[in-house]
């Protein structure tokens, strides 16, 4: 068996993480878990100097309780990691 080395363009991996289309893709994604998780959450797009992203937060008392006694994100995540 041959021995294969793999070697990343790091400048196209750069552009990769900082594209609109991968930030698209992550909205999309936090948007899902949050319409699972539901109306005590919310989404926030995030830009970071090395790439983009998004996140999934409480977006009030309840909603910070109900994660800490039902971990409901850790479940939401759960619920779409199956499904492509």
């Amino acid at each position: 068996m041959a021995k294969v080395i793999v070697r990343l363009n790091r400048s196209g991996v750069r552009e990769l993480l900082k594209s609109s289309e991968l930030q698209s893709r992550c909205i999309m994604h936090a948007q899902r878990i949050q319409r699972i998780a539901g109306e005590h959450y919310t989404t926030e797009s995030r830009t970071y100097p090395e790439r983009n992203g998004a996140s999934v937060y409480p977006a009030d008392d309840a909603g910070y309780y109900d994660n800490l006694n039902n971990n409901t994100l850790v479940k939401a995540m759960g619920e779409i990691g199956g499904s492509k």
